[in-house]
């Protein structure tokens, strides 16, 4: 068995495995580990009770986090014509076409989103090998499909992100910055799961948040009360 660090025996005198935490105490905990010299990020990972089998029971959809994840998001729009300046005045980081689209093919993938006018999906659609593993596709569900690129820009540089289950029916996503005041990043949190609260598929049955764990990215994974959450 592999000889724990100092650091993490350290940690382990902080909190309890087994233990339900209010989300105050867990943020409070995660603060309290021993910093590392960068600014980690904090995620959420959340256990639905959906059948993952039935097309009718996935979870999908945005959401603004009001303080948005602490990091410059890079946006890239596959526009033509006059949404090319659309999009660059709105302060998309690359934007472009058929130049794009080849780059994009050879493998280069340095930013976080993508959107596309509905005119370049038949071409960016030939992306799906690169973008699809990534999660990077632009879907009109998420907003990323549009023919108003000056709108999906702005709210993606405000903060909105895209959440969906995986295979297992778990959603994770990061929710913003471990240097982030205790209420800012609350007020992340709490807006996260009350939108995938909102985006629960009318076709789902019994208890459709079943765990919830707070974690950064070298800190512990910490078990939270759903319970103390109002309106899950």
């Amino acid at each position: 068995m592999p000889k724990r660090s100092k650091r993490f025996k350290e940690i382990d005198q902080l909190f309890y495995p087994d233990r339900l935490y209010s989300l105050k105490e867990a943020i409070e905990i995660l603060k309290k580990c021993p910093p590392v010299k960068f600014d980690q990020s904090v995620e959420v990972s959340l256990k639905s009770g959906i059948n993952v089998k039935k097309s009718d029971q996935q979870v999908r959809g945005t959401v603004t986090l009001p303080h948005g994840l602490g990091k410059k998001i890079k946006v890239l729009v596959f526009a033509r014509g006059e949404k090319v300046k659309e999009a660059e005045s709105a302060g998309a980081d690359f934007v472009g076409n058929d130049d794009l689209v080849e780059k994009v093919k050879g493998g280069w993938t340095d930013f976080d989103v993508v959107v596309a006018t509905p005119d370049m999906m038949r071409d960016v659609g030939k992306l799906g090998k690169v973008l699809g593993p990534r999660g990077l596709m632009p879907t009109p569900k998420a907003g990323t499909v549009t023919p108003d690129v000056t709108k999906a820009v702005t709210e993606l540089k405000a903060g909105k992100i895209e959440f969906k289950n995986d295979k297992s029916g778990v959603i994770n996503n990061l929710v913003g910055k471990l240097s982030f005041d205790q209420e800012k990043l609350q007020q992340n949190i709490e807006t996260f799961l009350s939108a995938i609260a909102k985006a629960r598929p009318s076709a789902a049955k019994g208890n459709f948040m079943q765990s919830l764990a707070l974690s950064s990215t070298m800190g512990p994974g910490l078990k939270i009360d759903i319970s103390s959450f109002s309106g899950m």
